[in-house]
C-alpha cells in the first residue's frame, strides 16, 4: 500500500514532471492560453502515458534491452495515432487548435521517461497508477497556467468550452472581467515562461516551508 501512496504523491507533487523534472515543457508553454486548450491536451498526454506504461510494462520481459527504446517510441506512437484519430472524429476544430503538438506528444521526454525508468521495471497496475497520476499532475499544471493567462490575457475563464462539449459548452464560459481590453503579454509566450517560473517558484517555496 505504501508503494503506491509513493506513486501518487511522486505524480502530483513530489517529482511533477512540469515543475520538478521540468519535461514536456514545449507543449505545455505553447498550448496554454486558455483553460479548454490545456484540458485537451492534458486528457491526451494522460491517456498516453496509462496506455504506454502499462503496455511496457506487460511486454516489458519480451523486449530485448537493445533494441527497447525504439519499441517504446513505437508503442507511444501507436497511443498517439488514437487520440489523433479520435480527435479528428469528434473534436476537430480542437484538434485544428493544438495543431503539431497533438502527433509532438509521441517526442515527450516525461512519457519515454516513465516507460523507461518505472513501467520496464515495474507491474503494470503500479505503472498504469504511475502513469494516470504523473498525466493527472502534468495536466494541473497546465489547466493552473492556461487558467492564469487566460484570466489575466482576456479577461475570460473556460471560454471556448464549446469545442469540447459542443453546445453545453457555450453555457460555461465566463467572463470575469467586462470592458477588459486584455494583456498581451499573457497570451503571448513569454507570458507562458513567466507564469510558469511563478508556479514552480511556489512550489518551492511550498517544499521549504514544509521541511522548516
Amino acid at each position: 500500500m505504501e508503494d503506491y501512496i509513493k506513486i501518487v504523491k511522486n505524480g502530483l507533487w513530489t517529482n511533477n514532471q512540469a515543475l520538478v523534472a521540468l519535461l514536456g515543457l514545449c507543449p505545455l508553454l505553447a498550448v496554454t492560453n486558455n483553460i479548454v486548450n490545456a484540458i485537451g491536451l492534458g486528457v491526451a498526454t494522460t491517456f498516453v502515458l496509462v496506455a504506454s506504461n502499462v503496455s511496457v510494462s506487460i511486454f516489458r520481459n519480451q523486449i530485448s534491452k537493445e533494441v527497447r527504446i525504439p519499441i517504446f517510441v513505437l508503442l507511444i506512437a501507436s497511443f498517439v495515432t488514437i487520440v489523433e484519430l479520435v480527435m479528428q472524429s469528434y473534436f476537430y476544430d480542437l484538434y485544428l487548435i493544438l495543431g503539431i503538438f497533438v502527433p509532438l506528444i509521441v517526442t515527450n521526454c516525461a512519457i519515454l521517461g516513465r516507460a523507461e525508468a518505472f513501467a520496464s521495471k515495474n507491474t503494470w497496475g503500479k505503472s498504469a497508477l504511475d502513469g494516470l497520476m504523473m498525466g493527472i499532475g502534468f495536466s494541473v499544471v497546465l489547466i493552473i497556467l492556461g487558467a492564469v493567462r487566460e484570466l489575466i490575457g482576456s479577461g475570460t475563464l473556460f471560454d471556448q468550452s464549446a469545442l469540447l462539449l459542443g453546445s453545453l459548452g457555450d453555457t460555461l464560459s465566463i467572463t470575469v472581467f467586462d470592458d477588459y481590453q486584455g494583456t498581451l503579454l499573457a497570451i503571448l509566450p513569454p507570458g507562458a515562461f513567466i507564469g510558469l517560473g511563478l508556479i514552480v517558484a511556489v512550489k518551492n517555496w511550498f517544499d521549504q516551508i514544509k521541511t522548516i
